[in-house]
C-alpha cells in the first residue's frame, strides 16, 4: 500500500472512531427539555467520575417513594463551579432541576443542584 493510501486509512479511521465517541457521550438528545423536573430528596449513592458524575435521589412523589438516577456534569466541571465530591455524600439533601430521560425511566439530566443552600449550575 503506498504512503497516501495509509494516510488516507489513518485519517479515515480517526474520523470514524472519534465520532462514533463523540455521539455515545453526548447524546443529551436522549433527555427531553421540554419537561422540567424538580425533585428534593435525598442522596443514596454518588459517583463523582467521568464522563459525568451522578447521584441516585430518593424522592416522594404523590406519597410513594422513588429513586432517580441523576446525571450530572463531569467532576472537573463539577470542581471549578464549587460542587466538590464531599457535597454529594450519601445522607444529604439535595434539590435537582432538569429534564427526564426519553426512554430510561428514572434517570434525569441536571441543568442545576442545590445542597446545603448552595446552588450549582452544571450545563
Amino acid at each position: 500500500m503506498s504512503r497516501q493510501g495509509i494516510f488516507i486509512l489513518t485519517i479515515a479511521f480517526f474520523l470514524i472512531t472519534g465520532a462514533t465517541e463523540t455521539h455515545a457521550h453526548h447524546g443529551w438528545s436522549g433527555y427531553d427539555d421540554s419537561k422540567t423536573l424538580n425533585f428534593t430528596g435525598t442522596i443514596l449513592e454518588s459517583g463523582y467520575e467521568h464522563p459525568h458524575g451522578y447521584v441516585k435521589l430518593k424522592v416522594t412523589e404523590s406519597g410513594s417513594e422513588k429513586i432517580w438516577r441523576v446525571v450530572l456534569a463531569p467532576p472537573s466541571r463539577m470542581e471549578r463551579r464549587g460542587l466538590t465530591k464531599e457535597m454529594l455524600q450519601p445522607g444529604k439533601t439535595a434539590t435537582v432541576v432538569g429534564y427526564p430521560h426519553r426512554t430510561v425511566e428514572d434517570e434525569m439530566r441536571a441543568e442545576r443542584i442545590t445542597i446545603d443552600g448552595k446552588t450549582t449550575e452544571l450545563r
